[in-house]
């Protein structure tokens, strides 16, 4: 339930902003506006102050909705209103009122993002956990317990990491750009500093995925490698293990954090058969020597071996809050990046470097919608910023039924002195309308695969 009342939230309050965009700057230049409408079909409420106002409605059917403006190609208009209709205004106002609409989500994402800079979220330090095997922070010699400092692109421009959410969007961002970066790293005390350069050039970056964040090699942040809530009757309560425990070594080899106590257990499987594991273990001060032999349990064709037990920590979290100016600033660059990225992956997704799996629909967004609001207001405000930028460039797409579209006949008005004919306006229209349903399909297919686990 909170799935859904998160994602029709986040439709209607993006869908007002967008047709407000258009809305606003219409009345601006002087168009009479006939109806402000959040939604299709039938009508559940509306409200008019006179017969000569607009119209507001909310419609049965809340995927969109629209500003329907007095227009001479859409109907007679009365001789007396034949100023205020959108065709007889001058191309610049045209313009502006179609270009209002995106621009008013991308400026609606600057302010939630600044806005959660403002109210602060508490996110897990930068203190890595053990980096994946093979991955590229391992070939760096990232280590266990490395807490990550600043980043740089050149070497001199260096910016302080404020977490590890901020760690792994910095990083994102040089893989999809090609690049080596450098971290500044100390201990987990803030000792020993050294650089460090993580090559992220030819990781294969087809997909914004968890696949990326493994090639990267970020696993979970630092957690010591300490038994938690044990459950009764499972194979940890009756090797003897308690909550507090910590796990010093498997077999003899030492376990640097929580992660590689769990890869180490779940890889407690030969043949198909479980191993038992060789616990030593730091109890109130003494070393005990603990056999464990897990369950197994299957994960498709996978043999993965379980304890039944909570393994590691809570992580240690800090709290990344802004100024109000300084928040603002964070909130325009992020908005910027995210609309960059977003045009890059599109580009790259067109000429055929990047997989059509990157796109997602109503189906992933409700739930996206869904986990963000239960992990609390702050993120939730960054989740509507992501999907708020993410309408707003997808509008400026030069494809007819787009408000891009429109604006790219605007673009041929003003440089020929004539608009676009009707019979290549049809065509045109009739072409949207296709690679529209293409990307729809596409993006379904992409939620129903994630929902199957497929993708």
């Amino acid at each position: 339930m909170i799935t859904v009342l998160a994602f029709l939230f986040t439709l209607g309050v993006l869908v007002v902003i967008h047709e407000y965009g258009h809305y606003r700057v219409a009345v601006a230049c002087g168009v009479k506006v006939l109806r402000f409408s959040v939604g299709f079909g039938r009508v559940l409420w509306r409200r008019q102050s006179s017969p000569d106002a607009t119209e507001f409605v909310l419609c049965a059917l809340p995927l969109g909705g629209y500003v329907r403006m007095l227009d001479e190609r859409e109907g007679q208009v009365p001789s007396a209103l034949v100023s205020q209709a959108f065709n007889r205004k001058p191309l610049w106002a045209r313009a502006s009122i179609v270009a209002a609409g995106p621009l008013a989500n991308l400026l609606f994402a600057v302010l939630l993002y600044a806005a959660a800079n403002w109210i602060g979220v508490d996110e897990p330090k930068a203190i890595l956990g053990s980096p994946v095997a093979g991955s590229a922070a391992e070939r760096a010699g990232l280590r266990s317990g490395d807490w990550v400092r600043s980043i740089s692109s050149q070497g001199d421009d260096w910016a302080d990491v404020e977490s590890l959410t901020d760690l792994r969007w910095q990083l994102t961002q040089g893989a999809l750009q090609n690049r080596a970066v450098q971290l500044r790293v100390t201990d987990r005390d803030g000792r020993a500093p050294r650089n460090v350069v993580l090559q992220l050039a030819g990781l294969g970056t087809a997909e914004v995925d968890a696949t990326l964040v493994r090639k990267i090699g970020l696993g979970s942040p630092f957690s010591e490698p300490v038994i938690g809530e044990v459950k009764s009757g499972g194979p940890a309560a009756t090797a003897g293990l308690l909550k507090g425990d910590r796990v010093q070594s498997v077999g003899g080899v030492p376990m640097s954090d929580s992660q590689a106590l769990r890869d180490r257990i779940r890889a407690a499987v030969r043949d198909g058969q479980a191993q038992t594991l060789n616990l030593s273990v730091e109890r109130s001060g003494q070393i005990l020597l603990i056999d464990v032999k897990p369950r197994i349990q299957r994960d498709g064709d996978l043999a993965l071996g379980r304890i039944d037990a909570f393994v590691g920590e809570p992580p240690a979290m800090v709290t990344v809050r802004h100024g109000l100016l300084e928040g603002l600033s964070q909130g325009l660059t992020r908005t910027w990046d995210i609309s960059a990225l977003t045009v890059t992956m599109l580009g790259r997704m067109l000429i055929g470097e990047a997989s059509l799996k990157n796109l997602s629909g109503p189906l992933t967004i409700a739930d996206y919608a869904g986990q963000s609001a239960q992990q609390g207001f702050t993120y939730y405000l960054g989740f509507l910023a992501l999907v708020s930028v993410s309408l707003g460039i997808l509008n400026l797409l030069p494809l007819p039924m787009l408000d891009g579209g429109h604006l790219m006949y605007y673009i041929f008005e003003g440089i020929t002195g004539r608009p676009v004919s009707d019979l290549w306006l049809a065509r045109l229209q009739r072409g949207g309308i296709a690679v529209l349903l293409m990307m729809m399909s596409v993006a379904l297919f992409n939620d129903v695969a994630r929902l199957l686990g497929l993708h």
